[in-house]
């Protein structure tokens, strides 16, 4: 069953040319799992204990605002991650994720990881450099979803 993990983490874009070392170890925290459309995979304010690998489908991150309910900021499909969450404290879900159709994805275990990246910083490094580039990326996105719309109510 790690084997079958460890093939399907090596070919996702996030976990792909990673050691196969740490890749041996990433995958003793990873399990497959599925989301039915519509089901919500974790709401804002729950522990963050999971981190996401999207292998089919695709998943809504929503934050929701009293009076105007849940807006979509950004949409997640195959090869993408998401729930970083789990990095740092206080390790608490920020915005809720909802799966927009059938979902086949790679959950890992925050914790489980965590420790590992703690014991061997080599690999903590690596996942962090893994991570950073995606976090600016979405950063950047939206930045630029802002100022469309701040532009549009000008």
């Amino acid at each position: 069953m790690t084997e079958n993990l460890e093939r399907i983490l090596s070919e996702h874009r996030f976990f792909h040319g990673l050691d196969k070392a740490f890749l041996e170890l990433a995958a003793g925290c990873a399990k497959n799992v599925r989301f039915e459309a519509g089901q919500f995979i974790f709401h804002e304010g729950e522990a963050a204990d999971q981190f996401y690998l999207v292998r089919e489908g695709r998943v809504a991150l929503q934050v929701s605002a009293p009076g105007r309910g849940a807006a979509t900021f950004l949409t997640i499909g195959p090869g993408e991650v998401f729930g970083v969450n789990w990095l740092l404290p206080p390790f608490r879900w920020v915005y809720d994720a909802k799966a927009l159709e059938p979902t086949r994805a790679i959950s890992m275990d925050a914790r489980c990881l965590r420790g590992k990246c703690e014991s061997d910083h080599n690999l903590g490094y690596d996942i962090m450099m893994r991570l950073m580039p995606i976090l600016i990326e979405r950063l950047h996105e939206t930045r630029l979803q802002f100022l469309d719309l701040y532009k549009s109510h000008a």
